[in-house]
């Protein structure tokens, strides 16, 4: 599986997003932000219509990282995926994808049920109960 290396316009993107996207807890994506705006990897842009939402944006720094780390990752990718045929690949990216989307459907349904049983739970259950109602419709 090979980690995009070219993403097109390097589009604005909002931190929530990324939390959603990456099943990471906001608070801790919070904190990367702070991190690579320190590095000066990315920049800020607020938006148009609301003072509340600002998106994140590679730099030309962070354009350079991003595909040092990606090219090195897909390289790796590529060794380890040279065991395995074309079919096999495939076969084991959908097992994979299936284990995933199962095993995030258990951990949002038992968050769920501690916050019917009145537990208030920690943040990064409220990021997957988030994913789950929101990629669910429930």
């Amino acid at each position: 599986m090979r980690v995009l290396l070219n993403i097109g316009s390097y589009m604005p993107i909002k931190a929530a997003d990324i939390a959603y996207q990456s099943r990471i807890d906001s608070y801790n994506v919070s904190r990367a932000v702070k991190a690579l705006q320190k590095k000066n990897l990315i920049d800020i842009q607020p938006d148009e219509h609301s003072r509340n939402i600002k998106y994140l944006v590679l730099n030309e720094q962070g354009i350079k990282l991003y595909h040092q780390v990606t090219q090195a990752m897909n390289e790796r990718a590529d060794e380890l995926e040279s065991v395995l045929d074309d079919e096999e690949c495939t076969l084991f990216y959908r097992m994979l994808e299936k284990i995933e989307e199962k095993a995030e459907k258990i951990l949002a349904e038992q968050a769920m049920s501690k916050v019917t049983d009145g537990a208030e739970p920690p943040a990064d259950q409220k990021e997957l109960i988030r994913w789950y109602k929101k990629s669910t419709g429930k």
